[in-house]
């Protein structure tokens, strides 16, 4: 506005969410945003459509904020597609365009998306003994069957009580959780689950983040044996490069990772339900060996033997022992013993 105002080109500086701005914080073992930033100049024919979509996000930001709505990111798409009047040009044609805007608006502006009252969908589960009041309701998730509670995008409003649990287990896969939950696992060794289903999602990292500033719960994550699995782990742990600004909130240190791991593959005999390296996983390794956050040790020891064997393994490949072996053998033995990388 004062742009305007002063007779001035109206542009925004938004920072580069590029590898070569994401520095790597080893003391606190955290992503961070570097200070190089793009300029998005009104007058510039090849920014004015993204200058004019950044501003209409920004105004119906502004607009929930005021009127303490919140809406979907698919919504605001919706609320904000129409085409321009005397034009044939659609002010959004794709909501593929509107997402990447929406981060952009996030690392300009130093906050989550959240705090601008939108949300993504809702992605993850958990269940275990704690019990959590949420906006004067009191959810004990030790009670919620197989279901378990949803985690929603936004969990700031979440208050903990009478949390009792030794970690909290976050899973990459429904399935699995599933198998847990059916195997009585949280009950038998007194712990939270978090399933992920996948890449966790903001909401789900927010909370995890929470158990463990908060509540002191130590966390630790079990993937499967492939360089996806890994790098969702390190997303957990340090965050996110296109979130580096906001690794504070949403990444989780401390973090440990139980498996699966090639070692495991040796270790329980696993040689036979293993699966051959895609040429895509092989370039996925490849990447994570030049990943400062991927330079301990231990990890370019697995991330070369998992190279070198060219195999991956799912977390469902320990059925091939029995459906029972993860929840009564291979799970509290690598936790016991500590089995565990960082």
């Amino acid at each position: 506005m004062d742009q305007i105002e002063s007779d001035k080109v109206p542009k925004i500086h938004v920072p580069q969410r590029g590898f070569s701005n994401i520095l790597f914080d080893e003391e606190a073992n955290l992503l961070r945003m570097g200070d190089k930033t793009s300029s998005r100049n009104f007058m510039n024919v090849a920014h004015s459509r993204k200058f004019m979509q950044t501003m209409l996000i920004a105004s119906k930001c502004q607009e929930l904020v005021d009127r303490g709505k919140t809406a979907s990111i698919r919504e605001l798409y919706y609320q904000l597609k129409h085409t321009i009047p005397g034009y044939k040009e659609n002010t959004f044609d794709d909501q593929s365009e509107s997402d990447p805007l929406i981060v952009d608006l996030e690392t300009t502006l130093e906050v989550l998306r959240e705090e601008l009252h939108l949300k993504a969908d809702d992605k993850g589960t958990l269940i275990g003994n704690i019990i959590i009041e949420d906006s004067g309701d009191y959810i004990d998730c030790s009670k919620l069957g197989r279901s378990g509670l949803s985690i929603p995008s936004i969990v700031e409003h979440y208050k903990f009580h009478e949390v009792d649990a030794d970690y909290c287990l976050v899973i990459e896969t429904g399935a699995m959780f599933d198998r847990l939950v059916e195997e009585k696992y949280p009950q038998k060794n007194n712990c939270i689950m978090v399933s992920t289903k996948g890449q966790a999602a903001r909401g789900c990292r927010r909370l995890v983040n929470r158990l463990n500033r908060e509540k002191k719960i130590p966390i630790i994550m079990f993937t499967d044996g492939d360089p996806w699995g890994y790098y969702i782990y390190s997303v957990l742990k340090a965050g996110s490069m296109a979130l580096a600004h906001e690794s504070e909130r949403l990444g989780t240190p401390k973090s440990k990772f139980v498996g699966m791991t090639m070692s495991d593959v040796v270790k329980y005999e696993l040689e036979s339900v293993t699966e051959k390296l895609k040429d895509v996983d092989a370039k996925r390794i490849s990447e994570l060996l030049h990943y400062p956050w991927f330079q301990d040790k231990q990890w370019v020891h697995e991330l070369k033997l998992m190279e070198s064997k060219g195999i991956r393994i799912e977390q469902q490949a320990l059925a091939s022992k029995s459906l029972e072996f993860v929840a009564e053998e291979y799970l509290p033995e690598k936790i016991e013993k500590k089995q565990l990388l960082p």
